[in-house]
């Protein structure tokens, strides 16, 4: 390999900003072998850092870049200054596309495609540097191979050089995990100033409803590039959050403008047409744009940005198990960056779609996409890599522990992964493939079920970018197949994956006998549907009897808007999305299925289960097939396990309450004194509130539960004698001490004890009987009072006290004096302490 083009491009190199911080980079990379540079948007980072360090390594520096349009496009901007064609000193590689050969010096790689080379050989034969690209953007791929390099670094690889790069990166945190030594070199850009324009919508034209971006919206946006045609001058690039919003403003501001060059740029496009949209032309021209032009990519000529303030980001949902990407509102950080775009080549205008109160409301910086997204395919990397989970790796931010749980459980029922998260050899297998871990499942799979080509095929569907375009499946797969180009980049997708399914020695680990690729019989709708239930076979799908809604297998509710789908028994779902606010999911890309197919793609999900429970005031026993969450056929079960049987009456009684059970007065008697326990003594006696009795079914009517079928059945318990297996041992010997049910007076009367109120118990009793006492015993070991009611000889209340002998006293002779007159024929001695009780009247007393 030769560096003389590149040292001719050094020696006179385009007017950049990072021209100046070439050399500072370079002493830095000597002196540790690591460097981190921040530089803003437009300094030539991309352009010209990659060809100093291969001629001051002296051999081939890799770049990563967060897409694979921006890998193509970073290679043809550096072989153009070179006077080369693409794929001789500088070249590319992202997945199904390559243009390398044996003397390129400057290689431009997704960061996948670089994980999946590391993964095959950590040493990285024949590189001696590289440089991970617009870092910034915290994608999970690049977060992975920064931790992998260090590592590589450490322990094979010390020549190694790794350069990371952005405009907005936290210089300090990467160069503490790239090592000590390692320099922040900085370059300040050159960008021409922006002027700020607020558009804000208005109400009829949210920018975002629960189902995402709407009509009006994009309507609004529309109006904005219109008002931006007519008051600058220079092209225009417009940011949108997906392709769908991209073809849609596209085909409005063509029919309004007719005289511009209206262009779409997004993942989804064939490569000419994304090359066609980053080069200049000699009209005006208007580029409609998802994030893939917000860095990296040079758009030429742009000198006014019309941004939406929207974008897409990956965000799962482990309860319900979906996962996909959601419109969210973009960060500070990543609109300053889009309003650069139009600052590069002079000064420039933003139009921005909300309110300058809305910006100041925007998060500084986008969460990183490890934080958010479906882990899956990153642990599976981690375990191929033996850091299962990430243990012992230097990532900027740790696998949030539900997630990776999350992902844990897919890879296991995948057979990629043991208990402990190694990686097994069905594991390297699917990492092998260079895709979502359910995706190359479904294709090594799903060939033997349907043969390689129909496989293929669908596996390039489900993962091109953003998805399908069509809720149906199989139209959408006949659409591509009649295209014009027959499909483009599907196509070539297709023809990939067909290659690696069918390889000698792919065995297939589901399916029934005989039904391959070429029997009669199988539509072209079951066999997509049997790859797409491959992949997802949580997303399995059966229509609610009675309903035109689904219950997926993974438990989540999904429903569809209408269309060929409608009234499908069984759907096998590859995309639902579920908004905020509503209970089920929204099929947006799916495929009829039966029984059969869901039931073999699903084979993990089989099992049958004993559905025990409480409904409608009975108690019901099936023994239930289940695909999941989904119910298969039932019958009776006639001896249900008695801890399920306790389970479902502990739910029966939290729905219905514990009057479900009879409450005779001794119970409620026992209750009311264990009551007064729990709140003077505490612990061990204990809580009988409702909430408690409700949360110890098991211990207290427990061995009562055997013979319950009905709700008739528990009103038969005992429950007095259930709630005595809650007494504590051995202070139960002591429950009728501390809390009597009667209290004896002085006639010999034993009267009961009122413990309704547990923080005040009462004994009701008539003044005469209680004549010559000094006070009532105290309650709970001497801790709480007596209160006693005082009544009349009518039983009337008399008087309230928990202090007898003061109320002789103090309380007596007023109550004498009202009473005396009112009842003359009972005794009103002077002094009732030294008096004799009674319960009798004065002539009585003295017969």
């Amino acid at each position: 390999m030769s560096v003389s083009a590149l040292v001719d491009l050094l020696a006179a190199p385009p007017t950049l900003p990072v021209v100046d911080g070439l050399g500072e980079l370079d002493a830095a990379v000597q002196a540790s072998g690591s460097a981190v540079l921040q530089s803003p948007p437009g300094s030539g980072k991309t352009t010209l850092v990659p060809p100093a360090l291969a001629v001051a390594l002296g051999g081939r520096v890799v770049v990563t870049q967060p897409r694979r349009i921006a890998a193509r496009a970073g290679a043809r901007r550096l072989a153009g200054l070179l006077g080369e064609p693409v794929g001789r000193t500088a070249g590319f590689s992202v997945r199904g596309d390559r243009q390398t050969g044996p003397e390129t010096l400057v290689e431009f790689v997704t960061a996948g495609t670089l994980l999946r080379r590391l993964q095959h050989d950590p040493e990285l034969p024949g590189v001696s540097a590289v440089v991970l690209d617009e870092i910034h953007e915290r994608q999970v791929d690049a977060d992975l191979l920064l931790a992998m390099l260090v590592e590589v670094r450490a322990a094979l690889r010390d020549d190694l050089a790794v350069v990371a790069m952005s405009a907005t990166v936290e210089a300090g945190r990467v160069a503490d995990l790239l090592g000590a030594g390692t320099s922040v070199v900085t370059v300040s850009g050159a960008l021409h100033p922006v002027s700020t324009v607020w558009c804000p919508t208005p109400r009829s034209a949210p920018r975002l409803t629960p189902a995402g971006t709407g009509r009006e919206f994009l309507g609004h946006v529309t109006d904005v590039l219109g008002r931006a045609l007519r008051e600058q001058t220079g092209d225009v690039l417009v940011f949108l959050p997906g392709a769908r919003e991209v073809d849609d403003v596209v085909r409005r501001a063509r029919a309004a403008w007719p005289d511009a060059d209206v262009l779409p740029l997004h993942g989804r496009l064939p490569g000419r047409e994304q090359d066609r949209a980053l080069q200049a032309t000699s009209r005006r021209r208007v580029v409609v744009s998802t994030a893939v032009a917000e860095s990296s990519l040079t758009v030429p000529g742009v000198r006014v940005v019309v941004d939406a303030g929207l974008a897409r980001e990956p965000r799962t949902d482990h309860h319900r198990g979906l996962a996909g990407l959601v419109t969210v509102s973009v960060s500070r950080a990543a609109a300053e960056q889009r309003a650069g775009r139009a600052g590069r080549q002079g000064p420039g205008a933003v139009y921005r779609c909300w309110s300058e109160g809305e910006h100041a409301q925007m998060v500084r910086h986008p969460r990183p996409e490890i934080l958010t997204a479906d882990l899956t395919g990153p642990m599976l990397e981690l375990a191929v890599w033996g850091a299962p989970g990430g243990r012992g790796l230097a990532l900027l931010d740790a696998p949030p522990p539900a997630a990776a749980e999350a992902a844990h459980a897919v890879l296991a029922e995948l057979g990629a992964v043991t208990s402990d998260g190694s990686v097994t050899a069905r594991g390297r297998e699917i990492a092998a493939v260079g895709m979502d871990p359910r995706l190359a499942r479904a294709l090594l799979d799903g060939a033997a079920v349907v043969g390689p080509r129909i496989a293929a095929e669908t596996v390039a569907l489900l993962a091109a970018d953003g998805g399908p375009s069509d809720v149906d499946l199989t139209a959408a797969l006949r659409r591509l197949r009649s295209a014009p180009g027959r499909g483009g980049s599907w196509r070539r997708e297709a023809d990939r994956w067909e290659r690696i399914a069918s390889r000698p020695g792919r065995g297939s680990r589901v399916g029934r006998a005989g039904k391959v690729s070429g029997v009669p019989g199988m539509s072209l709708d079951l066999a997509v549907g049997t790859v797409t239930a491959l992949a997802h076979p949580d997303r399995i799908a059966r229509r609610r009897p009675g309903s035109d809604r689904y219950l997926m297998a993974g438990g989540a509710g999904a429903r569809l808007s209408g269309g060929a789908l409608a009234g499908s028994e069984w759907l096998a779902v590859a995309e639902a999305t579920r908004s905020p606010g509503q209970p089920d999911a929204l099929v947006r890309s799916a495929v009829p299925i039966d029984e059969a197919t869901a039931s073999d793609a699903a084979a993990g999900l089989l099992g049958t289960v004993d559905d025990v429970a409480w409904r409608d005031g009975r108690l019901v026993s099936r023994r239930v097939a289940r695909l999941g969450a989904i119910e298969l056929s039932a019958e009776p079960l006639t001896h249900p396990p008695a801890d399920l049987v306790a389970t479902a009456v502990q739910q029966g009684l939290r729905t219905e309450g514990l009057d479900l059970v009879p409450w005779p007065p001794a119970a409620i008697s026992l209750r009311r004194r264990l009551a007064f326990l729990h709140a003077a003594l505490g612990e061990p006696w204990p809580d009988v509130s409702d909430a408690a009795l409700e949360d110890r079914v098991p211990e207290w009517l427990g061995p009562d539960l055997d013979r319950v079928r009905t709700a008739r059945d528990l009103r038969r318990l005992d429950t007095t004698t259930a709630l005595r297996r809650l007494l504590p041992w051995p202070e139960a010997a002591r429950l009728d001490v501390l809390a009597p049910e009667r209290v004896v007076v002085p006639t010999g009367s034993a009267l009961r004890v009122d413990y309704s109120d547990p923080d005040r118990p009462v004994l009701a009793v008539r003044i005469q009987e209680v004549f010559g006492w000094q006070g009532a015993p105290a309650l709970a070991g001497g801790r709480v009072a007596l209160v006693l009611e005082l009544l009349s000889p009518a039983r009337r209340p008399a008087a309230v006290t928990a202090d007898l002998a003061g109320f002789w006293r103090t309380g007596y002779p007023q109550v004498r004096a009202e009473l005396r007159g009112r009842y003359p024929k009972h005794p009103w001695p002077e002094d009732p302490a030294a008096a004799s009780a009674t319960s009798r009247t004065k002539k009585a007393s003295r017969g």
